[in-house]
């Protein structure tokens, strides 16, 4: 499955648009707040690399499920809520292309 931010992808084309796929995650773990701030930072980068993951494997997912093969002009959207939790939603047009 190729996963792209840009609109076509090179010496394919797009044979068919399936739709829009999202894939969307949450931290399971409420982050603790701490008074280290370089371990508050640490610790929200590493669930952010852990969230966007699994958004990342959902939105695949979706877009098998629609018998497409790649996932084009993909956004991803990070917020940190106020309660400390990380929400990660990635949003594309799923499509099957096909070698030129």
């Amino acid at each position: 499955m190729i996963v792209t931010t840009t609109n076509s992808i090179e010496d394919y084309k797009i044979a068919e648009y399936r739709g829009i796929v999202t894939g969307t995650a949450v931290n399971v773990q409420k982050m603790k707040m701490t008074f280290n701030l370089q371990k508050y930072y640490a610790a929200i980068s590493e669930s952010v690399t852990e969230v966007k993951e699994k958004a990342f494997e959902q939105l695949k997912t979706n877009a098998e499920k629609l018998n497409a093969n790649a996932v084009v002009g993909v956004t991803v959207d990070i917020e940190l809520t106020t309660s400390n939790y990380v929400v990660v939603s990635i949003t594309g047009t799923a499509v099957s292309i096909i070698k030129r």
